[in-house]
């Protein structure tokens, strides 16, 4: 299977309207995409627990477009550092906050500032120091080396072209025996290169 995605366009183009998209996910989250978003969508298809869902702040429920549970995968122990990469409005993130503790870090990255100031406010709002927020993406990871023992990502590597830097790049960053907690969209058979250079169809 591949892992890098060959395209005929600038890749920082679809960074942009990637960023303008989820830009309007997190101010707009009732607005129309083409996508599932929201707490009830997250519980019913993806297995969230709603009662954890609901201690959560509105802004970070209502705009997770998530396509898993990746928490769901393995347990997410105290004391751990966590890298949730492509953060969004930080659903996953406050809940592996919550996990890890007061002694452990919940790191989120995302290159959307609308998604990193929306889950700013509402790990204000839960009171959890242990949040940290960075901005970046996927293909250059602004940690070092070693210093992750859970990566988390939902949906997001998907959206990478150089998917085999985002691989290299989780591998940097996570300790001898770290661990990948990831849920995303594959397709089941080798798209066109018309269909790969279409940044709408990337976008949706």
């Amino acid at each position: 299977m591949a892992v890098s995605c060959p395209i005929d366009f600038d890749a920082r183009a679809l960074r942009v309207e990637v960023s303008k998209i989820y830009s309007r996910v997190a101010t707009e989250p009732d607005a129309e995409f083409h996508f599932h978003r929201g707490p009830d969508y997250a519980a019913r298809l993806l297995g969230y627990d709603r009662e954890q869902l609901a201690g959560l702040p509105e802004r970070s429920t209502s705009s997770f477009a998530g396509v898993s549970n990746p928490l769901a995968i393995d347990d997410i122990r105290a004391g751990e550092r966590i890298l949730d990469i492509g953060c969004g409005a930080g659903m996953d993130l406050l809940l592996a906050a919550l996990r890890v503790g007061p002694t452990g870090q919940a790191i989120g990255v995302d290159m959307t500032p609308e998604m990193l100031e929306s889950t700013r406010q509402s790990a204000e709002d839960l009171g959890l120091p242990n949040v940290h927020l960075k901005f970046g993406d996927a293909e250059d990871l602004p940690l070092d080396e070693e210093s992750i023992d859970v990566v988390i990502s939902n949906g997001v590597l998907n959206l990478t072209t150089d998917k085999e830097k985002a691989f290299s790049e989780i591998a940097r960053v996570l300790k001898p025996g770290g661990r990948l907690l990831l849920g995303d969209i594959a397709v089941a058979e080798e798209l066109s290169l018309d269909i790969r250079n279409d940044i709408d169809l990337w976008t949706g």
